[in-house]
């Protein structure tokens, strides 16, 4: 019997029975076939398959307020196989869950009417193409690219555990929610989720369950083209529990797996289920359900086997009251007795519940910058890196929330907290999180947890950037206050050669929009640099820091470094300059040294600090003339890095002293004689281009 026949011989006892319940499951079903099909565009046959799992999971687990979807204390579910979309928007719709803006604040709208799931995928819709975190109320993250929920939920389920175990009392238990990911082959092949699955095994991340849809279709057919191995076992060899379920549409096996789920105490669950691609279609099972529409044909031959009117957008009566009550019933007192323990904590914790507010808030405490270091004038000077450290340091003393790691590199790139505990098993209240050597799992986990309100930072050397910019550009989208800090920035690496020595990595970082992109000159401007990130926390940064020592210039005789907030500033001056020095991180330093030999012969010069390419351009244009004006167009770039890019600053009559090749194994110094970081080559540069004037 084909799929379409046991489908429409399902629906018609259903329809005898009165089941509400597959009325709701195939009115998520229809509502994401016809918006595909109406936009002739998208992934019909996974929301098709997994409608029993999204209503199960819903209606009878999931711990959510439609009224307040903000509630912090909320069970997440995140759609790591975002392509499948319409399922998301099916289920938010029929939830009735109330819009809230981006300040924060209840419209009175619906997340998503049927008129939002009519205009699925078109410009200006609450429905594009994959969920959008801030986007579309109920959205907990931005998914896509395939393996980067799965990274997000552990991210997730690490904040869970780390604020119970900074605020939860005796008898109030302000944060117990746990994180439900569904996702799909595709997830499991990419090598994220292998190790953000790692990670969560070791962590015995016991509120994370990850429903695996086993359809065994991917793009160009059978799964079996690429990938043929035992999951199940693989989950287990991570540490998992895992649970399997034979048929999607099981909702009774379905609902006892997620029972199991919730009894497992000492690991994460994962879900092994079996669907069908595009159940009771023409095409189901095939690679056709996937990523395009089933056609008009197929969509009416679909609603005929499941016994469904021929109608567009149908949604029968009672489905709505149905779904909404079924999670609503269950999610408002859930969220109204929090809130009343939440009152009650903060008369008798004051302290903790003054702390959490702030977090919860997005504020910073009072005076939290007060004890950032200022360092003293020292021509030998500490590495940025070092600094970053002790800003760093500083700062966790007054926001503790600010938590964070790295890659297997913290003696390295001076992340780690001093006298504080690691993240582990046996001690969620730990400050100091290890990633291992998994640079896209530590980005993906990392925006997981600061989706979660923490202020989450991840570190590793500046060319491993590559192993996780994905994470890196998804914070960009959802505009995510996550901190990348990025060491051993330059050909300034030395030794190790150019396997270790970021050339092109500065270029790319700044040409994702939204990113701050921070590379500061000395020790000041990395105080400041922290302090600017922190204050705002409205869009990710990538802090650039040096492994070399750098000379901490004197502030009495140059600029503050607090002109880091714009970006972009005069450090070094003279009247009326000649030529204009502009430089980042480490050749800041050689800048200065520059300016003050062509100083000593004759050249007026002015130096530019430009350690933030992103804050300067939100500068006024009156500010930019002040800084870089027009009249002067003898300007030379100065950065270890590839050149591209400069050309905005320098002009056409302007040069940049860079890297236009890889770098070489060899100790700093003679690195810097052969590739021209030195003073005598940027005056050489300089004086040049007044020579041509």
């Amino acid at each position: 019997m084909s799929d379409t026949e046991t489908a429409a011989r399902d629906v018609d006892q259903l329809k005898e029975d009165g089941s509400i319940e597959r009325l709701t499951i195939d009115t998520i079903r229809t509502l994401s076939m016809d918006a595909v099909q109406k936009a002739n565009s998208g992934h019909p046959g996974t929301p098709m398959a997994l409608a029993p799992v999204g209503y199960t999971l819903w209606s009878q687990f999931l711990r959510y307020d439609p009224s307040k979807p903000d509630w912090p204390n909320r069970d997440r579910f995140v759609l790591s196989v975002g392509h499948a979309s319409m399922l998301l928007y099916s289920l938010i719709h029929l939830a009735g869950i109330e819009e809230i803006d981006r300040d924060g604040n209840k419209t009175g709208k619906p997340a998503l009417s049927l008129e939002d799931l009519e205009n699925f995928r078109q410009l200006g819709s609450k429905t594009p193409g994959h969920p959008e975190y801030r986007h579309t109320t109920g959205v907990e993250t931005t998914t896509g690219p395939l393996g980067a929920g799965c990274g997000n939920s552990v991210g997730m389920a690490i904040a869970e555990r780390w604020l119970a175990a900074r605020y939860n009392r005796p008898g109030f238990d302000l944060f117990d929610h746990d994180v439900y990911v569904l996702c799909g082959d595709g997830d499991m092949m990419e090598g994220v989720s292998a190790e953000a699955a790692s990670i969560a095994g070791h962590l015995k991340l016991s509120n994370l369950c990850w429903i695996y849809d086993s359809n065994q279709i991917s793009i160009e057919g059978s799964t079996d083209l690429a990938f043929d191995e035992d999951v199940g076992k693989r989950f287990e060899a991570y540490g998992w529990n895992v649970v399997h379920v034979v048929d999607a549409n099981d909702c009774v096996a379905m609902a006892q797996a997620l029972a199991a789920f919730r009894k497992t105490d000492d690991r994460p669950t994962f879900i092994l289920v079996h669907s069908v691609i595009g159940w009771g279609s023409p095409r189901a099972g095939s690679e056709k359900a996937h990523g395009e529409p089933l056609g008009v044909d197929n969509v009416k031959a679909t609603k005929a086997a499941y016994g469904w009117p021929d109608k567009d957008f149908y949604v029968p009566d009672g489905v709505v009251e149905h779904f909404n009550g079924a999670v609503a019933d269950r999610g408002r007192p859930l969220r109204e007795a929090w809130e009343a323990t939440l009152a009650s904590y903060r008369e008798t914790w004051s302290d903790p519940a003054k702390e959490l507010d702030l977090l919860l808030a997005g504020k910073l405490p009072e005076g939290w910058d007060a004890d950032i270091p200022t360092f003293d004038a020292d021509p030998k000077g500490i590495a940025s890196r070092d600094a970053g450290g002790k800003v760093l340091n500083a700062i966790v003393k007054t926001v503790p929330w600010l938590v964070g790691g790295s890659a297997d590199l913290a003696p390295s790139t001076k992340t780690d907290i001093k006298g504080a505990e690691s993240f582990e098993a046996n001690n969620y209240a730990g400050a100091n999180f290890h990633f291992g050597v998994r640079e896209h799992a530590m980005g993906a986990v990392v925006n997981g947890m600061t989706l979660s309100h923490l202020r989450s930072y991840g570190s590793t050397f500046l060319v491993f950037l590559d192993y996780m910019r994905a994470p890196v550009r998804l914070s960009a989208i959802m505009e995510l206050g996550s901190t990348w800090v990025y060491t051993h920035d330059s050909i300034g690496v030395g030794e190790d050669g150019p396997t270790h020595q970021p050339i092109e990595h500065l270029a790319t970082l700044r040409a994702i929009p939204g990113l701050d992109t921070i590379r500061p000159g000395d020790a000041n401007e990395v105080a400041a640099a922290w302090k600017a990130i922190v204050n705002d926390g409205q869009h990710p940064t990538a802090l650039i820091l040096s492994r070399q020592a750098l000379p901490t210039l004197d502030r009495t005789k140059y600029a503050s470094a607090d002109g880091v907030a714009q970006g972009g500033y005069v450090l070094a001056d003279s009247d009326d300059p000649q030529v204009i020095l502009i430089a980042t991180g480490s050749e800041v330093s050689l800048a200065v040294e520059a300016y003050e030999k062509l100083k000593a012969d004759g050249v007026a010069a002015r130096v530019v600090s430009m350690p933030s390419w992103f804050r300067y351009e939100k500068q006024s244009d009156a500010y930019k003339e002040s800084v870089l004006p027009k009249s002067v167009t003898a300007r030379v770039a100065i950065e270890m890095a590839g050149e591209l890019g400069w050309d905005r600053y320098v002009g056409s009559a302007g040069k940049v002293v860079g890297m236009a090749t890889f770098g070489a194994s060899a100790p700093i110094a003679k690195l810097q004689d052969k590739f021209g970081f030195t003073v005598d080559n940027v005056v050489k540069v300089a004086k040049s281009l007044l020579e041509t004037k």
